[in-house]
């Protein structure tokens, strides 16, 4: 891929509410407005199918990252797959190249993307800004967390300003810019 990249972290669950799913959709068009190339998780599954199809619809390049054991859920209309053997190497393959990560509402896997990249962040080893688009106060508690580890000395103010939890989608675009 070339120019501006975001890795999107979301959910692989069809069974959440759709307004995750719209957000998704928003998102990637805002990403594609602002001019960014998409990386994902590349499988056909929840929100990683639903930001894949939208990719696809506007023309945007979109590069899907997967694992080989996950063979046979992967996205094939992606501008390009790449394979890796574990899911570590999967998570580095995502956020290399890229100069944005976007954590949407999600679960456990989101949950440790966005908290491995911003740990990387934090020591120098990922360079690209980190968003948690905080839908209805979806990633407060995770603010939260944060905030307690600041308070506590776990974490410092600056390393806890690393990531971003904009609310609406002209916040998110600020913080993309």
């Amino acid at each position: 891929m070339s120019g501006r990249n975001a890795v999107v972290f979301c959910s692989a669950s069809f069974d959440i509410d759709e307004k995750y799913n719209d957000l998704a959709r928003d998102v990637v068009r805002t990403l594609h407005g602002c001019g960014y190339g998409m990386v994902s998780g590349g499988t056909v599954k929840g929100t990683m199918k639903v930001i894949a199809d939208e990719a696809r619809s506007l023309g945007m390049e979109h590069v899907g990252i997967i694992p080989v054991f996950m063979k046979g859920m992967e996205y094939s209309d992606a501008s390009r797959l790449v394979w890796t053997d574990t899911m570590s190497e999967r998570k580095e393959a995502m956020r290399a190249g890229t100069c944005l990560a976007v954590a949407l509402p999600g679960g456990i896997g989101t949950l440790d993307e966005l908290i491995e990249t911003l740990t990387l962040a934090k020591i120098g080893r990922y360079p690209g800004k980190i968003v948690a688009f905080n839908l209805d106060g979806f990633y407060d508690p995770l603010k939260a967390l944060l905030d307690h580890y600041v308070a506590t000395g776990m974490l410092d103010a600056r390393s806890r300003g690393l990531v971003s939890f904009p609310t609406t989608l002209e916040e998110f675009a600020a913080c993309i810019q």
